[in-house]
């Protein structure tokens, strides 16, 4: 039996009596990319906030590499080795981009964010050395010394997914990460991704774009209305009556 990085039992999330999660059971195996799409309000979001602690679910219990870590904090979390690429790009704006990819290495190397930072940067060569060759995987290198603030909307997360890679994640959790981008943005994200799933990293990704998760997803599961109503292979999945419904608006639940 394969090993799960992440099994999710039970989980229920209501908010002002609106369920947002129905009983999620789930499990994302090692070295994997499993995909969650629906339509929108499906809950997708509120999983993933779930599984980083940033929401505490009403019910149910998330395990991350073999331990209970319900009702951890988000920075726990992280420590531990579940790293989150949000649908908004969480960047430092005034900083540099090397500064923006030297920030988070430290931070997990040492558990905390550091006064005295700024003085480390210049004296740590060889986190200094790790984020330039993530600049130039990248194609990002003759930016390293601008401010992240000036980057376009696809490169801003293309930096925020170099952030989330130096600190080496058990677990990477991706929340659109193509949104907003024009096609040859899409696609060169969609090429990174692949080179990363090569490393044997497991990511989870939630997407709308059914051109990003048939190109990068090993398994898919499908969320309407708070609950995983198909759950199997990629070819299993296009095409399910169920999950045309869904998108449709006229799943019954």
């Amino acid at each position: 039996m394969a090993d799960n990085v992440l099994h999710i039992e039970g989980v229920n999330k209501t908010f002002g009596g609106l369920q947002a999660l129905g009983d999620i059971n789930l499990n994302i195996e090692e070295g994997k990319t499993h995909a969650i799409i629906g339509p929108n309000g499906a809950g997708k979001s509120t999983l993933l906030n779930v599984c980083i602690g940033r929401l505490f679910p009403d019910s149910g219990t998330v395990n991350f590499d073999g331990k209970n870590i319900t009702g951890k904090q988000p920075h726990e979390i992280n420590q531990m080795g579940m790293v989150r690429v949000f649908q908004t790009p969480e960047i430092f704006p005034e900083l540099s981009l090397l500064q923006n990819l030297m920030i988070p290495a430290f931070a997990k190397r040492d558990g905390a964010f550091k006064l005295n930072i700024f003085k480390s940067l210049r004296n740590e060569k060889a986190i200094e050395e790790e984020a330039t060759k993530i600049l130039w995987d990248f194609g990002m290198a003759d930016q390293r010394n601008n401010h992240a603030g000036s980057l376009s909307r696809g490169d801003k997360r293309r930096l925020e997914l170099g952030m989330c890679l130096i600190q080496h994640p058990r677990l990477l959790l991706l929340d659109e990460p193509t949104a907003g981008m024009a096609r040859h943005d899409t696609n060169r994200t969609i090429e990174l991704l692949k080179e990363i799933k090569e490393t044997g990293m497991t990511k989870i990704i939630i997407e709308h774009d059914m051109h990003v998760v048939f190109s990068l997803a090993d398994h898919i599961s499908v969320l309407a209305q708070g609950r995983i109503i198909v759950d199997g292979l990629p070819e299993e999945i296009k095409g399910h009556p169920k999950v045309r419904e869904a998108y449709l608006g006229n799943a019954e639940i």
